[in-house]
């Protein structure tokens, strides 16, 4: 790290900027943040060791497991590389190097900084025993660079060497299921009682994880465990609009650039939202909704002469319009009292 570290309070406060909803999760993030790199930053005194803790992310595809770690990696200052446990069957400890290697180049090769980067496997719920038959070797041979190993690497001929002690671990997964196993254990104590599938992921405990098929040395490397929430209509339309560098943000940058004004209106935003959900993506279909609903209006919109602005409403994003038009002439030296009105005009290109 380069810069001071932030306090717990500080990056919470970061996480929020970037990434809305997963309030209990950017909480514990902070926490768990903090105290790996205090621990990384600090000299050893005395003869108290404090372990490294990792961190067990667990929400549905699409939640934000990924970009709440690329956040705060970038806020941290330290490399950060993303990889998916499924490329670790049957190449094993070779693609655990090769993860090491990919975090060295995102370190611009300097062995000191990449020891103090995050790397983020994704997809490890895919490495329990109940889909593979390989799972308790695979999951050995993690557990080793996770807890922390001298590895050699080979990068372009010479051999280097990483400790990875110091490199914070971060896994996550879907786990599709684990909600019954929680479900099984705390059921006789709730009765009657209706609990949703993200407040039971909020009680999940280590033990739920070995019944899923997790090896408890595994586990043992993963003290900490975020519950991340699904996402609903609301936080949806949220992550459009209201993160730094949110989707809108973007796209209306994007027509900033040819002059033109991007407006797209609430319920164009909610039918956006709508769409994603259909995907049962997450907020990553949000890119795919927003993407297709603009295709037609980007490709047309360049070649308008005097185009000043474009609206988008829900008519275009369910494909029966075309987006709303406005011009404005060249009127540098007209007097204001003789601005012409701007016309406005919707495309009728067929819209696929």
């Amino acid at each position: 790290m380069n810069k001071a570290l932030p306090t717990p309070a500080a990056i919470r406060a970061h996480l929020d900027e970037y990434v809305i909803g997963q309030h209990d999760a950017k909480k514990v993030l902070s926490v768990a943040l903090y105290n790996h790199y205090k621990r990384v930053s600090a000299e050893v005194t005395g003869d108290v060791e404090i372990k490294k803790s990792n961190i067990l992310m667990v929400g549905p595809t699409g939640s934000g497991k990924t970009h709440i770690v690329s956040t705060m990696a970038r806020m941290m200052d330290v490399p950060f590389v993303t990889a998916d446990a499924t490329t670790l069957i049957g190449s094993g400890i070779k693609e655990i190097e090769n993860i090491l290697v990919n975090l060295l180049v995102a370190a611009n090769h300097d062995v000191k900084y990449a020891e103090q980067g995050i790397i983020f496997i994704d997809e490890v719920d895919k490495l329990a025993s109940r889909y593979i038959k390989s799972s308790e070797s695979i999951q050995q041979a993690l557990l080793k660079t996770i807890e922390g190993t001298i590895t050699v690497l080979n990068m372009r001929g010479k051999r280097v060497t990483i400790d990875t002690g110091n490199i914070l671990f971060v896994v996550g997964g879907a786990f599709v299921g684990l909600e019954s196993i929680i479900n099984d254990r705390v059921a006789a104590g709730m009765i009657g009682i209706t609990v949703t599938v993200t407040e039971l992921i909020k009680q999940v405990m280590p033990d739920d994880f070995s019944r899923y098929g997790l090896i408890p040395e595994l586990l043992g490397r993963l003290p900490i465990i975020v519950g991340l929430e699904s996402l609903d209509r609301a936080l949806l339309v949220d992550i459009l609009t209201k993160p730094k560098n949110n989707l809108v943000a973007q796209y209306k940058q994007m027509f900033a650039m040819d002059k033109i004004d991007l407006v797209i209106e609430e319920e164009a935003l909610g039918k956006i939202a709508d769409k994603a959900l259909a995907l049962n993506t997450g907020a990553r279909g949000l890119r795919t909704v927003i993407e297709e609903a603009l295709r037609d209006t980007m490709y047309s919109a360049p070649a308008e002469k005097h185009l000043n602005k474009v609206t988008i409403t829900v008519e275009v994003v369910n494909k029966v319009k075309g987006a709303k038009f406005e011009y404005i002439h060249a009127i540098e030296d007209m007097p204001l009292a003789e601005v012409p009105p701007k016309p406005v005009r919707e495309t009728t290109a067929v819209l696929e």
